[in-house]
């Protein structure tokens, strides 16, 4: 069933994020001018950047990825960081009776092929650096089961951060639940019921591509150059 065009809580990115900002600096003084805004996945690193113009603040990307069941190779069972932080979901693979040694060798592999590799794309190599007494704001265009911002919270963590926020524009309820115990506020203009999928929240939304975040990465680099 097709959803009318005013049913959608986003037209886009844009407006998005623009509902997000408005959450958030509702909440900023909460913060204080230690701040660094990390995106979590492609799309994040758009709203990363939005937030961190909005609160003069620099941005980084943090890099997840996600470990597939070997019997549903769609199913996310786990993720691994790029601190080779690991998050499982004990349900997942205690249902499909998948064992620890198969995630631990899928994820030195995903690390291995895919992270170093993006780090290499987007930062020369350079590694995150410590987030040692840094107020940590981990951004996204949403959160579908919660893996990929548990992994990034498991990140942050492992690297220092002082206080660890999430600003997301949608997550389901049950989520929000299990988030919040782990970090220390999250900003959230729509908490809701029964999530469905990204898709069916937003009117527009086009891949953001490589080289947006290249360029967004570029810029951040640039500017930390001149500081």
């Amino acid at each position: 069933m097709l959803k009318d065009k005013n049913e959608f809580l986003f037209e886009n990115r844009k407006d998005a994020v623009r509902q997000v900002i408005e959450q958030l600096s509702l909440n900023i003084s909460l913060l204080n001018n230690n701040i660094i805004v990390l995106g979590v996945s492609e799309g994040g690193a758009f709203f990363a950047n939005e937030l961190a113009k909005k609160i003069d603040a620099p941005i980084d990307i943090l890099l997840t990825e996600p470990i597939y069941s070997y019997i549903n190779p769609e199913l996310t069972i786990a993720m691994v960081g790029e601190t080779e932080e690991i998050v499982i979901h004990q349900a997942l693979t205690d249902a499909f009776d998948i064992s620890k040694d198969y995630i631990y060798n899928e994820a030195y592999s995903k690390y291995s092929n895919e992270i170093l590799n993006y780090i290499k794309k987007y930062r020369q190599g350079e590694r995150l650096r410590s987030l040692e007494g840094k107020y940590v704001i981990l951004t996204d265009e949403c959160v579908e089961t919660g893996l990929t911002m548990m992994s990034a919270v498991k990140t942050a963590i492992s690297l220092g951060a002082k206080n660890i926020f999430i600003a997301v524009p949608v997550l389901d309820n049950f989520v929000y639940e299990s988030l919040v115990t782990i970090c220390d506020n999250i900003f959230c203009p729509h908490k809701i019921d029964d999530y469905i999928s990204i898709e069916y929240y937003y009117k527009e939304l086009e891949p953001f591509s490589f080289n947006e975040i290249k360029e967004i990465m570029n810029n951040k680099n640039n500017q930390g150059k001149k500081q």
